[in-house]
């Protein structure tokens, strides 16, 4: 058990039976009538459903151990990822619903940090920004205008909207959390997975 006030970033707790991992926390020193507040972010393990919970400071919550495991990205087969332990070749079937947007740009071979609760997966760390090939789009073209954007396909099939100067055969990067262009990505600088 531990109290709201030592709620920290990325712990994983059970509140009123479901269990939520910890996105952000923010507490409140009480003042001359109020006593305290712990406001916290909270995700649903299972569901993804985000909660913006209240505590008082000295409130128990029950945190739970997780088991993080470096895993290795085999396939997609569908709604699921197949990842494998290094160190055991256990394989395990992941849904697409925790790895986001990322699952369409794992390669094989590419490892993810991936947390286990009761045997289950319920969390990866995947990048927030990643770099992918544009391998189809409109030639590029030098506008005065910042604010023009067309369609370009990435190596992956997935479509985003990106500047007009962008060419193919270019690599941009993406944010993961929205799925949007961001700039393009410096050749000298690409890390090679």
């Amino acid at each position: 058990m531990a109290t709201a006030s030592e709620l920290t970033y990325g712990m994983v707790v059970r509140v009123e039976g479901q269990i939520y991992k910890v996105l952000k926390i923010e507490s409140k020193a009480a003042s001359a009538k109020l006593g305290g507040v712990v406001k916290a972010e909270l995700s649903n393990v299972v569901t993804g459903r985000l909660w913006e919970a209240r505590f008082r400071p000295q409130e128990h919550v029950e945190e739970l151990q997780v088991e993080r495991r470096i895993m290795e990205f085999l396939f997609r087969d569908g709604e699921t990822s197949t990842f494998m332990d290094l160190g055991t070749f256990e394989q395990v079937d992941v849904p697409d619903e925790i790895l986001g947007l990322a699952v369409n740009f794992l390669q094989s071979g590419t490892t993810v940090p991936l947390e286990f609760f009761e045997g289950k997966p319920i969390s990866a760390a995947t990048p927030d920004i990643v770099e992918a090939r544009v391998v189809h789009t409109a030639p590029p073209a030098h506008s005065q205008q910042d604010s023009a954007w067309k369609e370009a396909t990435l190596e992956n099939g997935i479509t985003i909207r990106v500047p007009l100067f962008i060419a193919p055969e270019e690599w941009v990067r993406v944010d993961l959390r929205t799925g949007r262009y961001l700039e393009r990505a410096h050749t000298d600088r690409r890390r090679i997975a």
